[in-house]
């Protein structure tokens, strides 16, 4: 028997020149992919380099994630033009908050009785009491009156109310907490807070200057009182007027429209105790939600909640109705307005641990990354001692 011996040919086998070819075309290929001009700039100056091959391939992994990313944001560009105004922009704040977490410059401070007790949605028109009650405890607001500068009259204030007399006091008191002041300066600070919530500012008689100053004007004139039950014959009731004094000024010949707000001075003891527990919010939420009273009254009481939960909290959509529902006299009406404020807060927040079902509105326990601002440094899940109201 002849047996013969001998080896199987391998790929190294071919020829030199072969495999030269086939190891320049495989480099062309990948070459072709490229892009980018200044990956393209980063192969010419590796050319005929050491490791060219190597190099080339690490270009060809960046150029792919980039056209990776590309492709999400393309099907999200195509997803936002499909949205509304408003999603949109809810979209974007979303992506920026996820993007960038809340630093000292992106949060803005209201207290945290004023997170709880919520202000009239609408124009209330001629009333001159407002009172409203969440659970045990009840809010009470009466219009006041503030001396004319020119005329030395005294002027009928309204009630505040809107969203807009929710910002101006988100502004106030930011200013006071930043500046650690009880006085404001209202007339040097005021437009550029609009802007930042996204607001033109515009004179005139409709304009957002005039809006914005009347409600300054109707909340350093009302008083506040906050009722406090514990259901088993025993009350209080606190005064907690923000306000001090209002300082205003009219220019010579300048009759028409509100007196401009030169100086608002908070009381004392509110002031202190804004300082010690004063609640954060993002204003980049806040701008999302500017152009809504009850969105700005859920986001402001969900971070105040949230950050002082030991366990799950349920709340039926009677207590609900009660706290959020002045504007629909039906909780059937309600229940549909409600859920849409809060999916509308949950595109912001996607992890915000709230859901409501046929009972009403469940909240749980947060992780710090879930929260709408970082609870308070040294407390557990953000509780601090202070003033203990339930809503």
């Amino acid at each position: 028997m002849q047996v013969r011996y001998g080896r199987a040919p391998l790929p190294s086998d071919d020829p030199p020149a072969t495999r030269q070819t086939s190891t320049v075309t495989g480099i062309e290929q990948k070459l072709a992919l490229i892009r980018d001009a200044d990956l393209l700039q980063e192969v010419e100056a590796a050319r005929g380099g050491f490791l060219f091959a190597q190099i080339v391939e690490h270009i060809l992994h960046r150029q792919r994630e980039r056209d990776a990313a590309r492709t999400v944001e393309a099907a999200r560009e195509q997803a936002r033009a499909r949205m509304g105004r408003d999603q949109r922009r809810r979209d974007a704040v979303r992506l920026v908050i996820e993007n960038e977490p809340a630093a000292p410059e992106n949060l803005q401070h209201i207290h945290s009785v004023l997170a709880l007790c919520g202000l009239p949605y609408r124009d209330p028109g001629g009333a001159r009491e407002f009172s409203r009650t969440y659970g045990r405890n009840s809010l009470s607001l009466v219009a006041g009156r503030l001396k004319d500068p020119l005329t030395g009259a005294w002027e009928p204030q309204g009630l505040p109310y809107g969203p807009k007399a929710r910002l101006v006091l988100l502004h106030l008191c930011t200013e006071a907490v930043r500046q650690r002041s009880p006085t404001v300066e209202v007339a040097d600070s005021l437009s550029g807070f609009m802007r930042e919530m996204g607001f033109a500012v515009t004179g005139g008689e409709r304009g957002t200057i005039r809006q914005f100053k009347e409600q300054v004007h109707r909340l350093a004139a009302c008083s506040m009182q906050i009722g406090l039950w514990d259901g088993q014959g025993q009350a209080s009731t606190l005064n907690v007027p923000p306000f001090r004094s209002l300082d205003l000024w009219r220019g010579q010949g300048g009759g028409e429209g509100p007196a401009w707000s030169r100086t608002v001075q908070f009381h004392q003891e509110f002031y202190d105790t804004l300082v010690r527990h004063a609640l954060p919010v993002d204003v980049r939420a806040a701008r999302a939600f500017s152009g809504s009273a009850r969105k700005l009254d859920l986001l402001f009481w969900l971070g105040y909640r949230l950050r002082a939960l030991p366990r799950p909290l349920r709340l039926t959509w009677e207590n609900l109705h009660g706290q959020f529902g002045a504007e629909n006299a039906s909780i059937r009406s309600f229940r549909q307005a409600f859920r849409a404020d809060l999916a509308h807060l949950c595109e912001v927040f996607p992890k915000l641990p709230a859901s409501l079902d046929d009972h009403g509105l469940l909240l749980q326990p947060a992780d710090p990354g879930a929260l709408l601002v970082p609870p308070k440094q040294g407390t557990r899940n953000g509780t601090s001692k202070g003033m203990k109201l339930r809503a």
